[in-house]
């Protein structure tokens, strides 16, 4: 058994504005468990990345310990990688990003290495508002350690081994809210059609652009009692709108049925059309995002699409003020203005 791609590629394979196919975005073949979620969420980031022309060599992709951790092995093999400590990727992140703006990141973690370890971490690059898209492969288990609930699992839910869940689940989606996340979305593995247009929303913006995305366990968490399992997400999800995607200079319509519909302008001149489906539910309005997304765990649904996003996001970047070249392309004139700067910079502080 080989765990190479074979190089051969049809001729005819379409091409995006770059010239690339989409093997250019392709990684090795993965190793985890067939059927698992996480291998449909990695070829929705290949798809994304494809679609939005990015040049590989300029995106850097992240993440911790854990079988999602595991999936960046699995797409963009042209791309910068950083395989960092359990629950630490968003310290590494911020770092790589501080010194070089140039880069598109791209983090990749799961329930464990965010709900628990990586907790405090979660925290603080959300309210830093790093340029970053952020997916947490969630299953509700620790599949590298034969299937423990994680800090995510539904209270009353059932493991494979039949012990149920005493603990309040960790939301991760209404917490990246409440702390201030500038674009937040939940989607499902197994849904393809919405995942790839929310990836592509989340990488063009300007700021923390967080997916929490419900990826049944096949092996220790898709069992019957489940909350994470493929029926049960099936049978509860709910969406909360049609989004569409529209690339810059390259308008895409759609015909919508009835509801109100809003167009949306992101910082890079590309677009995402949103449909409310959800009475007194606004994408634009975080208080709305919040009640809609406790309403839908009220009625033990999964709320799927994009939950709330901030048009006028400010990075980091902007927020701190810093230099617009990436820390190893300053000279030293950069650095060191002269003592005739200086001077004046303390003349300025008598």
């Amino acid at each position: 058994m080989t765990y190479l791609r074979p190089k051969f590629r049809h001729p005819e394979l379409p091409k995006n504005k770059l010239g690339y196919s989409v093997d250019k975005y392709e990684g090795a073949l993965s190793t985890l468990c067939a059927g698992c979620g996480h291998d449909s969420i990695s070829a929705g980031i290949i798809q994304a990345a494809f679609e939005l022309n990015i040049e590989p060599h300029k995106l850097a992709k992240l993440s911790g310990i854990g079988c999602s951790s595991k999936t960046p092995a699995y797409f963009l093999s042209n791309s910068h990688g950083f395989n960092s400590v359990h629950g630490r990727m968003p310290s590494v992140a911020t770092g790589a990003a501080m010194a070089n703006r140039d880069l598109t990141y791209f983090g990749v973690s799961g329930d464990g290495d965010t709900a628990s370890i990586g907790m405090g971490q979660f925290v603080h690059v959300v309210r830093r508002n790093l340029n970053m898209t952020y997916i947490v492969m969630n299953n509700g288990c620790y599949g590298l350690t034969k299937g423990q609930d994680s800090a995510t699992a539904d209270r009353g839910s059932k493991n494979k081994s039949g012990e149920v869940n005493l603990f309040q689940s960790i939301d991760l989606a209404s917490l990246a809210i409440e702390l201030g996340a500038t674009f937040v979305a939940q989607s499902f593995s197994g849904d393809k059609s919405q995942l790839v247009p929310l990836i592509k929303a989340a990488m063009s913006h300007p700021g923390f652009a967080f997916i929490n995305v419900i990826s049944p366990c096949v092996t220790f968490n898709n069992n019957l009692g489940s909350t994470k399992s493929y029926d049960f997400v099936r049978e509860h999800v709910e969406a909360t709108a049609t989004i569409d995607f529209v690339p810059e200079m390259k308008e895409i319509t759609a015909n919508y049925e009835k509801g109100s519909s809003k167009e949306v302008k992101l910082h890079d001149g590309s677009y995402i059309q949103l449909k409310k489906l959800a009475e007194g539910w606004d994408p634009l309005d975080r208080l709305s995002a919040m009640n809609a997304v406790q309403n839908a765990r009220a009625k033990n649904e999964i709320l799927t699409g994009l939950l709330y996003m901030n048009p006028n996001s400010v990075d980091l970047h902007e927020l701190i003020e810093t230099s617009n070249k990436p820390l190893n392309s300053l000279k030293k004139s950069d650095l060191c203005p002269g003592s005739e700067a200086l001077k004046a910079v303390n003349a300025g502080l008598r």
